[in-house]
């Protein structure tokens, strides 16, 4: 559960920071934050999973301490191009996981896709590291395990997507009132409004196309699924130890207002700026302090008009799965994060069809064994068996002409 304590003690020290994922869209962004404030931040460690050109060329310029590429095929490449200088190279994932733990890391941005990012994120909490946390599946997966963890050991999770950041900077200050709700809002992606039919021929290059941010390709297809706004729903529950009927959704298509906080007196604080994903990064970094920058300004002027409406889950089915997998509990959730990063998968590849995606991961919750009250054994195996399972589906579906 995110710390919500009142008294801060202003630390001076330069923070070292790893961060796993440092090829992706939020990778690429923490870096620019920290190029902006280098009295202040130190990269330790980056991590990509194949991108060795760009790891590379980030290491280059900031001068690690170590750096792993994931896939080994590229580790004499990084190698090779990191010889003169003192970085040390490693590659795989068991060495992220052993490096994360260093005695001398002080943040760890968990921005790795997908669950690739649960094991290091548990090594890291389990080695006293706070934790800026920019992948959502690893709390999908397995949040009641995380936030134990996080409690035992003493870490701060600091929630860097723009929506759970918006909830914790609502709550900064009212440590001792009572949520009443909390109102996660969306921007109702590129589709918002459309149809089944409509969606029946969407192509890959009209879900790629967000209106208001720029992510990588597989949080784009999930807003545009409305399984990212799922998927976060499931992240607040833990984040901010919440009860399923404490957590709203709303559609709003200008993306300034990037969440609010209802409390019991019936007052609602919101977190409003333009859509800007250095903002929640620098936030997390430098908490609880809030850092100059020159990022642009909200002008109210520039939006004379910010409109809500209710989600639509009868189209956009994902958002209701995440829902009732939520409600479900145990290991639902990881069931449907493995079989929505499996479709995800097929959609980008242009093996199925946009809403076909929705049909992977109903069936998955219906096939996959139930387990009320897993252990950790039990999140990799179930996520083992999901993505066998839906990948199994997909392989099975008639051949159609889908237009992408």
């Amino acid at each position: 559960m995110v710390e919500r304590n009142n008294t801060y003690i202003k630390e001076s020290k330069i923070k070292n920071i790893a961060i796993l994922g440092s090829t992706g869209s939020i990778g690429t962004q923490a870096l620019d934050v920290i190029h902006e404030n280098e009295s202040l931040f130190n990269v330790f460690l980056l991590t990509a999973n194949a991108n060795a050109e760009l790891l590379i060329e980030q290491a280059l310029n900031f001068e690690p301490k170590y750096v792993v590429i994931c896939d080994e095929s590229k580790y004499l490449q990084v190698k090779d191009a990191l010889a003169n200088k003192t970085i040390k190279v490693f590659a795989g994932i068991e060495e992220v996981i052993n490096l994360v733990t260093h005695h001398d890391i002080d943040i760890v941005l968990t921005a790795m896709v997908g669950f690739a990012g649960l094991r290091p994120t548990i090594a890291a909490v389990k080695a006293g590291k706070d934790i800026a946390l920019a992948n959502k599946e690893t709390l999908v997966v397995a949040g009641e395990l995380i936030t134990s963890l996080a409690k035992k050991h003493g870490v701060k999770i600091l929630p860097v997507d723009s929506e759970h950041s918006a909830i914790f900077q609502c709550l900064v200050g009212e440590a001792h009132n009572p949520i009443e709700k909390i109102i996660l809002t969306a921007s109702g992606g590129p589709f918002r409004g459309k149809s089944k039919d409509f969606l029946s021929k969407v192509t890959l290059q009209d879900a790629l196309k967000h209106p208001n941010w720029v992510m990588g390709a597989k949080i784009t297809i999930d807003s545009a699924s409305l399984m990212n706004k799922g998927l976060e729903v499931i992240e607040a529950k833990w984040l901010f130890d919440l009860e399923v009927d404490q957590i709203n959704v709303v559609v709003h298509p200008q993306s300034i207002i990037h969440s609010m906080v209802q409390f019991t007196d019936g007052s609602v604080k919101a977190q409003m700026g333009l859509p800007d994903m250095k903002l929640p990064i620098q936030y997390a970094f430098s908490y609880p302090e809030r850092l100059k920058n020159n990022y642009k300004r909200l002008d109210f002027v520039d939006y004379p008009s910010l409109t809500f409406e209710k989600p639509d889950t009868v189209t956009f089915r994902n958002l209701e799965f995440a829902f009732s997998a939520l409600k479900k509990g145990g290991n639902m959730p990881c069931i449907i994060n493995a079989a929505n990063e499996v479709a995800v998968a097929g959609f980008l590849n242009k093996c199925i069809g946009f809403l076909t995606m929705s049909d992977v991961i109903e069936a998955a919750m219906t096939q996959i064994k139930f387990i009320a009250t897993p252990d950790l054994d039990d999140y990799l195996n179930t996520d083992k068996e999901t993505r066998i399972f839906a990948q199994n589906f997909i392989n099975k579906l008639p051949l159609k002409t889908v237009q992408f």
